[in-house]
């Protein structure tokens, strides 16, 4: 989804009805895809681990309508949300996943790696915080060449205790380069609680030693992220430099596949499902007077749609042996 309208107009305004139902198909459809990957993961049928991004899809999707075209988003290996927010087809990325022929990226990535450059998405990442020096050098890029472009990236609370994080924010802030980077903070780093190893309660506020705006934002109200995102995108088009957004979250799964997610305390988890970003989406419409089997069909057209992408990725082909060696730079 992309946004042709002045930003900071949309900042202003409250999120027009028709416009919350487009987020809630898109939330609708990640959530449904990240089902469908789960159940072809248990059926044997996925190359790799699954990091599913389930309870997460307000951040990708109020984040990505506000990027237009030209503009570029990198994020994690937690990343098929964001990729299909950004415009992925959601049947090429199954066979990505599947290790299909007609994947994004030939079958050759997987679920960590996925990537569609012809929609803006330079990449998942599954090197933590490797991907934000990439996100400076797009906006570098955009820059340079006097667009008006701005590269939005996507990285987890674990990333701002890396390296490169406080080299790309630095340099980002130093050069005013348009990039919005988007902490997803789900409360925990792999499996550790973020308590933990960090001194600090609101990540946001590392922003200050870089001199630059941090702003935190409840990463399951989707409207809330749009309109954040959309002030810290105007600013960045406008040549007043990057914004540090922390976009509060929690994952309904465990780190990947393999985790049952334990260490979680019982209580958090059933707090954070009870705000599940899909059902205040729902709500909010719900009290704008939209009609509840509206927003029933939006779930069942999303199933249909989900549904038949992934039947057609498993019906497409594998890999042709010889192409290893094809697009493979060394």
């Amino acid at each position: 989804m992309t946004n042709t309208d002045d930003d900071r107009e949309v900042e202003q305004a409250a999120v027009p009805t028709d416009q919350l139902l487009d987020f809630l198909r898109a939330m609708t459809e990640i959530r449904l895809f990240e089902e469908e990957t789960q159940r072809l993961f248990m059926a044997n049928l996925v190359r790799g681990s699954t990091h599913l991004c389930s309870g997460q899809e307000a951040v990708a999707v109020g984040a990505c309508a506000v990027l237009r075209d030209g503009d570029s988003m990198l994020c994690t290996y937690r990343g098929h949300g964001a990729v299909l927010a950004k415009g992925a087809p959601l049947d090429r990325t199954f066979a990505e996943i599947l290790g299909k022929a007609q994947g994004l990226c030939g079958g050759k990535g997987g679920s960590m790696h996925i990537t569609d450059i012809s929609c803006g998405a330079y990449g998942s990442i599954a090197t933590v915080g490797a991907h934000l020096p990439i996100a400076v050098g797009l906006g570098f890029a955009a820059r340079y060449t006097r667009t008006e472009d701005v590269c939005l990236c996507f990285f987890g609370d674990g990333a701002t205790n890396i390296g490169a994080f406080h080299e790309a924010l630095n340099l980002a802030a130093i050069w005013k380069l348009p990039v919005l980077f988007m902490c997803e903070n789900n409360l925990y780093g792999e499996y550790t609680a973020l308590h933990l190893t960090t001194p600090i309660d609101r990540l946001a506020d590392r922003a200050t030693s870089f001199g630059i705006p941090g702003v935190a934002v409840d990463g399951n109200d989707v409207s809330a992220v749009y309109q954040t995102v959309a002030s810290a995108a105007h600013r960045a088009r406008a040549g007043e430099g990057p914004t540090l957004i922390e976009a509060l979250t929690y994952r309904h799964k465990g780190h990947s596949r393999a985790d049952p997610g334990r260490y979680r305390p019982k209580e958090e988890v059933e707090a954070w499902l009870a705000r599940d970003p899909i059902e205040i989406a729902r709500s909010a419409l719900l009290e704008r007077g939209v009609e509840e089997d509206a927003l029933n069909d939006v779930h069942q057209d999303a199933e249909a749609r989900v549904r038949a992408a992934a039947e057609r990725a498993r019906a497409w082909e594998e890999p042709r042996p010889e192409s290893r060696l094809q697009d493979v730079w060394a």
